[in-house]
């Protein structure tokens, strides 16, 4: 279904913003005496989970400001098994002023109570990145890469980032590297970066690229303008034969498409979610995988990013949709049950809730 290299030295790498995330566990921000820390970004978090769940060779493209925050989450990094050699560290001007790193404060929300974030990522390295800083021609010609992966989100940060993520997935691209994209439309992002219209111009471009494309709610229309009948954003449809026609409506409108995915959550309340996801292709048609009406959630930051490592993960060592669908819902699933952005599961766990297996304790 998809023709990935045979032989490269990454499986995949992420292209993306990682930021240090602070955690006030079960308190609230805005009365948090202390914080744990992660480190967490929408595309990183799918190289993270490659590396440290399904045990393959990733590594990020990144920039970071040249400080402490930067030395330990290039120690976090690195403890998840990702390569740090394609990060750009710009000097530190001492207060942040022209270059910083990204922080974000996220409360996980608990019942009838939502997570909330705040997120302080002015002025970031990795807004100012450019393609010429990384060494494309190393990296996608004599080390290679299966696949790519970056998304919307760090497209939104700067008109800068947006030219980068274009420029460099044509560059991967035209290397033999298979595009993964997350579309990952946020509004407060794209507000300072030409808005809507921006939004859809640039995805529009950059979706010519792309061969695995995925989309959660109301990202096809909003960031790509694909707008279906009978499907209202507003009211957060969870209906897969409304996704069927979006989907349908994807590859019709990108004939290069080779899956488009989606995750469906149906939020019950913060801690009690339904979760499943659909997937269409040209070959296979519509698949709607695994379902799990109510799902218990711990931390719900980063299942999506956890859904889109494990169907990666399916099509790079099984090439069956059905079968990486599912590997994308379980693993999204379990990376829901801890805190933090990335996952904590193991393949085995993964494979276990695949076969409908329980959650027995294991001694």
């Amino acid at each position: 279904m998809i023709n990935f290299l045979s032989e490269a030295k990454y499986d995949a790498v992420s292209l993306g913003e990682i930021m240090l995330r602070l955690d006030p566990g079960e308190s609230r921000i805005k009365l948090a005496r202390n914080f744990a820390t992660w480190e967490g970004g929408g595309e990183y978090n799918v190289a993270k989970c490659l590396a440290y769940v399904f045990g393959l060779n990733t590594a990020v493209i990144t920039a970071l400001a040249d400080n402490e925050i930067a030395k330990l989450l290039t120690y976090y990094i690195r403890s998840g098994g990702v390569s740090t050699e394609y990060i750009k560290y710009f000097a530190y001007d001492g207060i942040g002023k022209n270059v910083r790193n990204g922080i974000n404060f996220t409360e996980r929300g608990f019942g009838i109570r939502g997570a909330q974030g705040v997120s302080d990522r002015g002025y970031t390295a990795v807004s100012q990145l450019k393609s010429s800083d990384i060494d494309l021609a190393k990296l996608f010609q004599k080390d290679k890469v299966k696949v790519l992966h970056t998304g919307g989100i760090f497209a939104a940060l700067s008109e800068n980032t947006s030219k980068t993520a274009l420029d460099i997935i044509k560059f991967a691209k035209e290397s033999g590297t298979i595009i993964s994209y997350d579309l990952n439309f946020r509004p407060s992002l794209w507000e300072y970066n030409g808005g809507q219209e921006n939004a859809r111009k640039i995805n529009s471009q950059i979706a010519q690229y792309v061969d695995i494309m995925i989309g959660n709610e109301e990202d096809f229309s909003e960031a790509l303008g694909i707008v279906v009948k009978g499907y209202d954003s507003s009211l957060k449809v969870v209906d897969p034969e409304v996704y069927a026609d979006i989907q349908a409506a994807a590859l019709q409108a990108f004939p290069n498409f080779k899956v488009v995915a989606t995750t469906l959550r149906g939020v019950k309340t913060a801690t009690i979610n339904s979760w499943t996801a659909c997937a269409t292709s040209a070959d296979v048609g519509f698949l709607q995988g695994l379902d799990l009406p109510d799902l218990e959630i711990m931390d719900r930051v980063g299942g999506g990013d956890s859904f889109a490592s494990g169907l990666i993960y399916g099509l790079l060592t099984t090439g069956n949709l059905a079968k990486s669908l599912n590997y994308g819902i379980a693993h999204g699933a379990l990376a829901m049950t801890t805190p933090g952005d990335t996952s904590m599961a193991s393949l085995s766990e993964v494979e276990n809730i695949i076969k409908g297996g329980s959650a027995r304790v294991k001694r």
